[in-house]
């Protein structure tokens, strides 16, 4: 891709623990991370696309079928001594906010944070690197409807992030964040408490990290950053590999 390298150092921490179970049988003895988008695994592109913008320092937080994914860090990324795997043993029985208590003590200076499950290009990496200074930066998308599974976004008039949930009201909706967060400034400290005070609680082992992502919205800490006609696909679903490979073939 690109000409916009990094000016300075910024980390990535890829949340990476699942199963997938909902891609059950292809996930049944592969994690949904290494199942192959245009016959390049999930993982790969993700790891592809970063390394392309200059961020080398990468971190996955991997659980199910942890091995298989050290053998493709091996194999592929020898050259890479800064990227990582941190293993999360709670992945049967927690989510994501569980991902980032194991991988907290990375969350200083600047970073980005991806789910494990979206394939993205590096041209929308840079679009979000290069994005207006805020504490947190959420990256987000429109479309004319929403199903019960994106993860929506309310925002105010200037782009900061007024709440973020799968279930805000229709009419209140204004994107959908893509599952891709930039973390400057303060924002990741702020982040980093908040994760360690919502882990003393034992509920919150089922929470996702957007919720913290919402209770800091309202510290207008949170603005927003359009990736608007930029490649990326979630993968939740077996039809979603088939779109993104369409997304993602290599011409």
């Amino acid at each position: 891709m690109t000409n916009n390298k990094l000016q300075k150092s910024t980390k990535a921490i890829i949340l990476s623990a699942g199963q997938g179970r909902r891609l059950l049988p292809l996930t049944e003895n592969m994690p949904k991370c290494l199942l192959p988008v245009s016959d390049k695994p999930v993982i790969e592109w993700q790891i592809d696309a970063l390394l392309a913008v200059g961020i080398d320092h990468i971190t996955i937080v991997s659980g199910f079928q942890v091995g298989l994914v050290e053998v493709l860090l091996e194999q592929r990324y020898a050259d890479y001594p800064d990227i990582n795997i941190l293993f999360n043993p709670f992945y049967e029985v927690a989510d994501n906010l569980a991902s980032c208590w194991i991988a907290r003590h990375l969350m200083d200076g600047d970073f980005l944070l991806m789910n494990g499950d979206t394939v993205i290009e590096s041209a929308l990496i840079a679009q979000v690197l290069n994005s207006k200074s805020a504490p947190i930066t959420l990256s987000v998308d429109y479309k004319d409807t929403y199903d019960s599974d994106d993860m929506k976004v309310q925002t105010d008039a200037n782009g900061w992030v007024k709440q973020v949930s799968k279930i805000i009201p229709a009419e209140q909706i204004d994107a959908e964040s893509i599952g891709l967060t930039y973390f400057r400034e303060q924002g990741a400290l702020h982040f980093r408490e908040a994760v360690e005070i919502a882990l003393r609680h034992p509920a919150e082992l089922t929470s996702w990290y957007l919720s913290i992502i919402d209770r800091l919205a309202d510290k207008q800490l949170v603005n927003t950053c359009s990736v608007a006609g930029y490649r990326w696909c979630e993968i939740d679903f077996i039809e979603d590999l088939a779109k993104a490979g369409v997304v993602f073939s290599e011409k």
